[in-house]
């Protein structure tokens, strides 16, 4: 009989060891994963009965020279983090006197100190513009950027619409933002 007991009672002790160590079940803080440093986001508005859509990295300032240090200049940029920033038109618009068919398009830019170029590419599924193409434009605008006082630390877009018929969508970080102006058909 005590054989029997001292048996099990080593299995109860070597079941409850066995349970503490191997089926450990992670405390609430131990399975919190940091928020990462640029969220995935997206802004978007009715301009008359056309959805626009934009999905974005936003990566904050943190301190960083972003214009001509993080950013370059004169070089294509996915205009957010990680992967390529995209519009969505869920209609028809008109862009710089040209056509874009409802759908959805990569974003990207060519900051300058001047002046920037915005590009619509029929292209929007990629890593940054690792695989960007210039023959995939659908249309290019020149714009020039304006300067702010007050620093917008979070890269932020917004869908602004101008009536039924107008609208812009506005990039704005770090004391600068451009816009993109549309026009639905």
């Amino acid at each position: 009989m005590k054989t029997t007991l001292h048996v099990f009672v080593a299995v109860l002790i070597s079941s409850a060891t066995y349970a503490q160590h191997e089926h450990h079940q992670p405390a609430e803080s131990e399975t919190a994963k940091p928020k990462p440093k640029s969220p995935r986001q997206s802004a978007m508005a009715m301009v008359g009965d056309n959805h626009v859509h934009v999905d974005y990295g936003s990566p904050s300032v943190r301190g960083r020279q972003i214009w001509n240090g993080l950013v370059a200049y004169d070089q294509v940029w996915a205009s957010g983090a990680h992967k390529a920033t995209w519009i969505d038109f869920s209609q028809d618009v008109t862009i710089n006197g040209k056509l874009v068919p409802k759908g959805k398009y990569g974003f990207f830019t060519i900051p300058g100190p001047k002046e920037w170029t915005l590009i619509l590419s029929k292209d929007w599924d990629m890593h940054l513009a690792d695989d960007y193409k210039p023959e995939q434009d659908i249309v290019r605008v020149q714009v020039k950027p304006e300067m702010h006082q007050n620093v917008t630390e979070a890269l932020t877009y917004e869908v602004v619409p101008e009536g039924k018929k107008k609208g812009e969508i506005k990039m704005r970080w770090d004391k600068l933002s451009v816009s993109l102006p549309f026009q639905n058909k």
